[in-house]
């Protein structure tokens, strides 16, 4: 499955400049992508509804727990909801730690066109989306990619 899923990674690698994002989240707090200069970021398309999306939110809050403060920041985008106060209860009931927006079609096109959920989109620390995944991703694949990537700076 792992190998499975860093092929995906690898088949779906770009190496084009990121248009620069900018997302509101449900607390108010503006995030861009040039505010996250010399951090990897990883932005995520889910639903309540959508199982796929379910199962990798342990592994996203993990991710965000564990490198927050240090080299990446996770960032959830909910769509396709109809009320967003059960969106960020739902995101309470499951432990979101990381931000969550709440997702529109002028969000989403920010990032080109979404193709399914959940989506997920990765920039390496210079701001260029060096991959993206349509399905769901665990946080082995995260970290192996990005420790793949990463050079040692002695």
């Amino acid at each position: 499955m792992l190998k499975r899923i860093l092929l995906l990674l690898a088949m779906l690698a770009v190496t084009t400049t990121a248009s620069a994002f900018s997302l509101t989240d449900s607390k108010g707090k503006l995030h861009t992508l040039d505010s996250y200069k010399g951090k990897w970021v990883l932005v995520n398309f889910w639903a309540t509804w959508c199982p796929p999306c379910l199962d990798e939110i342990p592994a996203l809050s993990a991710l965000h727990d564990k490198y927050k403060n240090s080299r990446l920041e996770v960032i959830g985008i909910a769509m396709d909801y109809q009320n967003p106060k059960q969106v960020l209860d739902f995101a309470d009931s499951m432990f979101i730690s990381y931000p969550i927006v709440l997702g529109n079609s002028k969000i989403a096109a920010q990032f080109g066109p979404l193709q399914g959920l959940p989506t997920t989109y990765l920039y390496n620390p210079e701001g260029r989306l060096v991959a993206y995944q349509v399905g769901g991703i665990t946080q082995q694949a995260v970290e192996s990619y990005i420790n793949s990537k990463s050079t040692v700076k002695k």
